[in-house]
Order: structure tokens, then C-alpha cells, then sequence
């Protein structure tokens, strides 16, 4: 009987804590995979309830973080504090999720070492280095070093085969934030966080993140007049803005009027899930939203110039740029719209885990390829798309 495959997963954030959350469980649950979890500690006060949702706690935390410490400070962190671990401990595969400095960080300390990366949310592409900043460039950098990639579209894989990566390694998984919606939805509703207990009731609700760094500044203060008038036109809204970590992320927020607006602390998952789901609809600059929405039949826009997501735009999506007027009357517009009516979405049917897991075992000449993500495929409905 062969020996379990030692995988180390390495996050930093909630949104890699979300995302490979379902992975890690589903592997430990097969067997045929040990599964050590190792946090960086890059947002380390978001993480470890992220991870507690799910009844995960890392292995290991590295607590890098500092106060002041900026991107490259915190990527010579990463870089030797994953390499001390893989020194200390070589697994036979690193996975890292999505395009943080973390994973990044830890994709290039295996890649030294030569350890396999495996690439969770490989293949998303802008085209334009600098938006998302630095994210485009850091998830470029991660897939040229992967040696497998988890693609979670078809649009994402024909992007990695166009910049060469080699097609025994790239498979089209879904994403597994579906996967982490749809557990969280099994559950019985948590006790509403209390920065939510005073929202009206019989008030729509519209669910606005803003974080983007490549926004800081004239960018950000733009869209933020635009929430503004846009909520003067639709006083019937009580708009919820989540506050990011990032301090000039939440200094742009700061004295939005208290009867339009309720700028909360960040929110834990299962409580932003709740909040997803009552939402009329949504605005946003983070990945995760935009994957989520269609799931939740929800509405959003994006407050972007571009996304790495096209394949939610259209029924779902609209993508509303930056320019404040374009924004105001986006945001007008979608206070009208209602919810689309249910549907797969494309990002994901809750088995990209599965397939993810699959893809792992195959590669390490385990078990059969599996077989691709498809949206149009008949599988298992996602409780978040169910009607009713």
C-alpha cells in the first residue's frame, strides 16, 4: 500500500482560507492524502475564523504580519518562513490558492526547493498587470512555476494552454468558493453578527466591498461620491460596506451618512454569506463576490475597469468601470433589477473539490483523470441555486 501523499496547503487570507478550506477536507477525508495547513499569518485576525467555519485551525502560523509592513517586506517573510517549514518538513506537493502575496510567497519557496506546486484558482487573467495590482502579476508568476493547475473555467484553461502550460497538468475543477457557499448554506443560521443587528427591517439591502489597491486614492474617493448620490436617489436602500483591513480602504469610508449607509467591521464568512443571500444585489471590486453571486442569484457590479471573471457578465454581471457618473447610474439601474431567475452558474456545481482532489491523486499517479467543469453538464444543484 503506498504511503499517503504529504501536501502541504499554505494560506494567509480569509479568501484562501475559504477557498481551500473544502480541498483540505475532502482530502483528509479520502485517506489517501496528509494534509499539514500552514497560515502566514498575511491577515491572521480574518484568517483563523475563516478557517474556524469550517473546523480547520492551521498546523502551524508563522504570524508574519507586522504593522507597517508593506508588500515586499511581507514576500521576504513568506519566502523564508515557508522555506524554513520545507526544510523542516518537505512535503511532496505545496498548494497555494488564487494570486496573494502569500501564495506567491509560497509558490516560489517550493519551486527553490524544488517541490510541485499545485495552483488552486489557476489560470484567472486581466491582461493588465497593473489592475489588479499586484495580484495579475503574482498569479502569472505562480502558474509558470505550478505544476498542476486547477483551473475553475474553461476560460481560464484556455489561457493557461495559451501561455504553454503543458495540458496533463490543467484541470478544469469549478471553483471551490461555490463549494464553501454551499456548506455554509447546509448549516443552521449563526446568531447575526452584531454590527448586522441594527439593519431596517422591510429596507432592500444593497452589499458594496471596495479594496482594490490599483483604487486607493482619487480612484476610491471617486467611487465613493458615487455611492453617495446614487443612494440620495434610492433612499429606499440601506447600503452595507464590510471594511476591509487595509487602511486606506477604510479611511475612504469614513463619514458615509448613517441613514443611507452602515460601514461594519469585517464580517466572518458564514455571517457575509448571510448577508449575500438577503442582499437585492450587490457592488463590489473583490473575485469572490462576483464568483459567488450567480450561486445566490444575485445581482452585482463590478466597480473595476476589467475582470479576470467575464464568464459571470451578462445574466448576473455588469461590469460598471470606475468613472463616477457610469457608476452612480450603474448603481441606479441595478436598485431596479430584479433577482435573475435561478441557474447553473458558470464558476462552479459545490464538486470542484472533488474534482480538485481527483486531480491531485491523478497527477501523483493515484487514480483516472477526471473529468472537466462544465456548467452546462447535468450534476449536483448547489443548495445556493436551489429555487425557493
Amino acid at each position: 500500500m503506498a504511503r499517503p501523499l504529504e501536501v502541504l496547503a499554505v494560506v494567509g487570507t480569509r479568501p484562501e482560507a475559504v477557498k481551500t478550506a473544502p480541498l483540505v477536507l475532502r482530502l483528509r477525508r479520502e485517506g489517501w492524502a496528509r494534509v499539514r495547513l500552514l497560515s502566514t499569518g498575511q491577515h491572521r485576525d480574518l484568517l483563523a475564523p475563516a478557517l474556524a467555519a469550517f473546523g480547520l485551525r492551521p498546523d502551524r502560523d508563522l504570524r508574519l504580519m507586522r504593522p507597517g509592513r508593506g508588500l515586499n517586506a511581507l514576500l521576504a517573510a513568506v519566502l523564508e518562513g515557508v522555506d524554513a517549514e520545507l526544510a523542516r518538513r518537505a512535503p511532496d506537493l505545496v498548494l497555494v490558492q488564487g494570486d496573494t502575496t502569500t501564495a506567491l510567497g509560497a509558490a516560489l519557496a517550493a519551486f527553490q526547493r524544488r517541490t510541485p506546486v499545485a495552483h488552486l484558482e489557476a489560470g484567472l487573467r486581466s491582461g493588465d498587470l497593473a489592475a489588479p495590482f499586484p495580484e495579475e502579476l503574482d498569479r502569472v508568476a505562480i502558474d509558470r512555476v505550478a505544476a498542476l493547475h486547477l483551473a475553475p473555467t474553461e476560460g481560464a484553461r484556455r489561457a493557461l494552454l495559451g501561455e504553454g502550460a503543458d495540458p496533463r497538468g490543467v484541470f478544469v475543477t469549478g471553483n471551490t468558493v461555490v463549494d464553501a457557499l454551499d456548506l455554509m448554506l447546509a448549516r443552521p443560521a449563526p446568531a447575526l453578527a452584531p454590527s448586522l443587528r441594527g439593519l431596517p427591517e422591510g429596507r432592500p439591502v444593497a452589499v458594496v466591498t471596495l479594496h482594490r489597491r490599483e483604487s486607493h486614492g482619487a480612484v476610491l474617493r471617486g467611487l465613493v461620491r458615487a455611492l453617495r448620490r446614487a443612494a440620495a436617489r434610492r433612499p429606499e436602500l440601506v447600503w452595507v460596506l464590510p471594511a476591509h483591513p487595509n487602511p486606506a480602504a477604510r479611511a475612504a469610508l469614513r463619514g458615509l451618512p448613517r441613514r443611507s449607509f452602515r460601514v461594519v467591521p469585517p464580517l466572518d464568512y458564514p455571517d457575509f454569506v448571510r448577508l449575500l443571500s438577503r442582499a437585492a444585489f450587490a457592488a463590489t471590486d473583490s473575485g469572490g463576490v462576483q464568483e459567488e453571486a450567480p450561486s445566490l442569484r444575485l445581482r452585482y457590479l463590478v466597480l473595476r475597469r476589467n475582470t479576470e471573471r467575464p464568464e459571470g457578465l451578462g445574466r448576473w454581471g455588469r461590469l460598471a468601470g470606475v468613472e463616477p457618473r457610469a457608476v452612480e447610474e450603474a448603481l441606479v439601474r441595478a436598485a431596479r433589477e430584479p433577482r435573475p431567475a435561478a441557474g447553473p452558474s458558470p464558476f462552479g456545481d459545490a464538486r470542484a473539490a472533488e474534482r480538485a482532489a481527483a486531480a491531485i491523486r491523478h497527477w501523483a499517479g493515484r487514480g483516472p483523470r477526471p473529468g472537466d467543469f462544465s456548467p452546462g453538464r447535468a450534476g449536483r444543484t448547489p443548495r445556493s441555486s436551489r429555487p425557493g
